[in-house]
């Protein structure tokens, strides 16, 4: 990184760390982008990716008066965003297991009683969460995990296109953890019971 560079940067974070809300937008503007395009590298997504980099900057605005940074900038930020998009991907993987058991991919002893309830509970609770959604994203994601059709197949029968079966897959997800949030961690109890 130049001095120039370096020096404009502290110039910057000075007027920053003073409630300086148009040193923020100099920041903001020069940056969001292309975080944007690195967080998507992680999430191929590009909502969840908008959410990482606005809630990264959100962060760095809410704690301007405690930053001490030591690199450039915008090795900085690249910093947060990696982060915070490899804590989404292990929250996806975490809801997708949550998903998959309540799905019934996950084997459960139709026996015990105590966790048949338990079961279809969550299964109960996916259902409503399917019909509060949108229904070309719940019928997208009905195709998909409970008829175990392909993006090819589903794009095949709804006549759209793979990226649009991907799409709406995604924001189904998305919405599904929004709506399932409360049950996500009985969810993850019982995953962790039986494997």
């Amino acid at each position: 990184m130049s001095e120039l560079v370096a020096s404009y940067e502290r110039i910057l974070l000075a007027k920053l760390k003073n409630d300086d809300q148009s040193a923020f937008t100099v920041i903001f503007t020069k940056y969001y982008s292309d975080l944007v395009r690195f967080s998507f590298g992680f999430t191929h997504n590009a909502d969840i990716s908008e959410e990482i980099v606005q809630e990264v900057f959100l962060k760095f605005w809410e704690n301007r008066s405690l930053l001490d940074i030591h690199t450039s900038l915008k090795s900085f930020l690249l910093k947060n965003v990696q982060n915070r998009s490899i804590d989404s991907l292990r929250h996806t993987d975490i809801t997708n297991k949550y998903i998959s058991l309540v799905l019934g991919h996950a084997i459960i002893s139709q026996n015990d009683t105590e966790n048949y309830i338990l079961y279809s509970e969550l299964q109960t609770n996916l259902n409503h969460a399917l019909d509060k959604i949108p229904i070309q994203y719940a019928e997208v994601f009905r195709m998909s995990r409970m008829e175990a059709l392909k993006y090819q197949e589903i794009a095949d029968k709804l006549a759209i296109s793979v990226r649009t079966v991907e799409a709406r897959l995604s924001k189904a997800l998305g919405m599904l953890r929004e709506e399932l949030k409360d049950f996500l961690l009985l969810g993850l109890i019982i995953y962790q019971l039986f494997h």
